[in-house]
């Protein structure tokens, strides 16, 4: 395929969902993907460019090791304002990561950018396409529970604070099903692979 740059596609879902699944099977179909989230703990790791604005703004939340994640987390909930001076640090710098990585796979024809919060923080804007991973909820429920300390109490709390999944899937361009065979998975990502490459319509 030729184009002028890659077509970009904006990979989101719920927690839960197996998102980080089918940014792997996008991967493994040599799509470039781009982790918001590992290049975030990247720029708080030790050394991270962002380490010493966080510091400057929350003071004893980093050490050798970086940014405190936990105790950066404590300092900024509830509290909105707190938030918005985290945001304002890390957000450009994660724009600046976003942009490099662009750069570096312009000759792509297709590249991912996964990002769990893509609706909550207006990222739809900045992508061609939008894929969500979706699962019936009690899957979700079950996968989650599941994970070492995870309690109801704090799921809901972490549901609470991200668009609902129906929502999502309304929203999405392609939606991809994990509640069912991982094969049906893949079949799906390298569905709407072909789709975007022009070469064949995408599963239903």
């Amino acid at each position: 395929m030729t184009a002028e740059r890659p077509i970009t596609i904006g990979l989101t879902g719920s927690i839960g969902m197996g998102k980080s699944t089918v940014a792997a099977m996008f991967a493994d179909a040599g799509v470039p993907v781009f982790d918001a989230d590992a290049a975030v703990h990247v720029l708080q790791g030790p050394g991270g460019r962002t380490v010493a604005a966080i510091e400057s703004a929350f003071p004893g939340v980093t050490g050798p090791n970086g940014v405190d994640r936990a105790a950066l987390g404590a300092k900024v909930l509830g509290d909105p304002a707190a938030l918005a001076r985290l945001e304002a640090i890390v957000h450009p710098a994660v724009g600046e990561e976003r942009a490099a990585f662009l750069a570096a796979h312009a000759s792509a024809p297709i590249v991912l950018f996964d990002v769990p919060l893509l609706f909550e923080t207006g990222g739809e804007s900045r992508v061609d396409r939008v894929v969500v991973v979706s699962a019936p909820p009690e899957i979700q429920r079950a996968r989650v529970l599941a994970r070492t300390g995870m309690t109801p109490e704090k799921l809901d709390a972490i549901l609470a604070r991200q668009l609902p999944d129906g929502d999502k899937v309304t929203r999405a361009d392609f939606v991809v099903p994990t509640g069912g065979s991982i094969d049906a998975t893949r079949r799906a990502v390298s569905a709407i692979i072909a789709c975007l490459e022009g070469r064949e319509t995408p599963l239903s």
